[in-house]
């Protein structure tokens, strides 16, 4: 990330987060490369528009036939691991509202959101085979989903997170998703059968953690009833702590705990902003000291 000096020039600093809390998206320069350059001729300014960093969380799941499964039965689980990632709430210099904005602007892009919901992996090899043929897709990682079996590991793909700022973090919810396919891999009656009312919940939550983090409530499909986030991620950590176990990853369900108790980057983002604009509302502060934060933040370094 970069911000003016007072002389006019740039700094140049490492930092880590879902979008730049200043930067202009149209005075960006793409990628060099010529899948990216061919994203670019097929989805024009939306893709120019594209100016968000996530994170991407890849977990084995040996049999390839049960990859397009987990990925079904693993839908409900996103909206609390997005929750813990939240760290874009400013876009081209102004507070969004949002914890997470990325995901708003990545949705503008095709191919993106839940993945449909397959019944086997056989119709969706079946999918990606028409997509190729008629000259949509040239393979499967065009599909921007988030959650998708991945082509080049034999993964499971999460892709819902927002890049972390902090590495502890980062690590968090890589335990936790790994935790998640261990549990689902076991139980094969976990979220089996989900019908299209789960599916509409799915998307209530996921837009309940773009907008509050962790302070949102979550939806309980089966108890028709909205749940804090701090009850809602107990559930899920309660579910998973065999796996934590035998995986050695219970120290990252105690993290996942800190992220709800303490708040996300997110929350820690916009109380610098508010620190920095003081009583006469300045913006350009107030962004800018977003900007040094998240650096500091990023390099292990307090704030």
């Amino acid at each position: 990330m970069s911000r003016p000096c007072q002389n006019g020039e740039e700094t140049e600093s490492a930092s880590s987060a879902g979008t730049h809390p200043g930067a202009a998206w149209d005075a960006q320069r793409p990628t060099d490369g010529a899948r990216y350059h061919g994203i670019l001729d097929e989805v024009r300014m939306v893709g120019q528009r594209t100016l968000v960093s996530g994170m991407h969380v890849h977990v084995e799941v040996a049999r390839p036939d049960d990859r397009v499964d987990l990925m079904n039965r693993l839908l409900p689980f996103l909206p609390a691991l997005l929750a813990l990632s939240v760290s874009s709430p400013f876009w081209q210099g102004r507070d969004t509202g949002l914890c997470g904005y990325r995901l708003s602007v990545f949705g503008e892009m095709p191919r993106t959101g839940l993945p449909d919901p397959f019944s086997s992996a056989a119709e969706f090899e079946r999918y990606v085979a028409v997509m190729q043929a008629a000259g949509a897709i040239e393979d499967a990682s065009f599909l921007w989903w988030h959650l998708r079996p991945s082509i080049r590991y034999p993964t499971l793909e999460l892709r819902i997170a927002d890049s972390c700022t902090r590495v502890d973090d980062a690590v968090a919810i890589a335990g936790l998703y790994r935790c998640l396919v261990r549990a689902a891999e076991r139980r094969p009656d976990l979220n089996a059968g989900l019908d299209g009312v789960a599916r509409a919940v799915i998307r209530e939550n996921l837009w309940r953690a773009q907008r509050d983090g962790v302070r949102a409530a979550l939806i309980d499909a089966g108890e028709a009833r909205a749940l804090p986030y701090g009850e809602a991620l107990e559930t899920v950590l309660a579910l998973v702590a065999e796996d934590a176990e035998a995986l050695g990853c219970s120290e990252a369900l105690d993290e996942a705990r800190r992220i709800a108790r303490d708040g996300t980057s997110a929350d820690r983002q916009r109380a610098a902003y508010a620190a920095a604009r003081g009583d006469d509302g300045e913006d350009a502060a107030g962004i800018a000291a977003v900007v040094d934060a998240l650096a500091r933040e990023t390099e292990g370094r307090a704030a």
